[in-house]
């Protein structure tokens, strides 16, 4: 009767510690910050894009015109993944155009208050 007592706490025991398994963040690529990707304006230069943004995580072999930002964040035990995908396309060595495959997120800018109209007293 102990034995099978024990071997009982043991199995609750394991399946109440299987639940409290640490999972962390697991994070990819470059983190774009909305603030930076809005500072990107038509011709740049690389060497700007690459001050503001970092080294692009894919250069394309076959189209040196391109620079792929790829982020991707996958927090613990979450099954949701986030991710971003932003293409910066040159023209020699000038920018000509930005593509956001998968939206960066941006804040909410609140609405400016109105302003009360003046009352005349009278």
């Amino acid at each position: 009767m102990r034995p099978v007592i024990l071997r009982l706490a043991a199995i609750v025991l394991a399946a109440a510690a299987a639940g409290c398994v640490y999972r962390m963040d697991v994070q990819q690529g470059n983190l774009l910050d909305p603030e930076q990707v809005d500072q990107v304006e038509v011709g740049m230069t690389r060497s700007q894009v690459r001050f503001l943004l970092g080294t692009p995580m894919v250069v394309d072999s076959f189209d040196p015109d391109r620079w792929d930002y790829i982020y991707s964040l996958r927090r613990g035990h979450s099954r949701t993944v986030q991710r971003r995908h932003l293409v910066v396309w040159f023209d020699g060595d000038k920018v000509t155009r930005l593509e956001e495959l998968i939206p960066i997120p941006r804040p909410e800018t609140p609405a400016a208050p109105e302003k009360p109209a003046d009352s005349a007293a009278g």
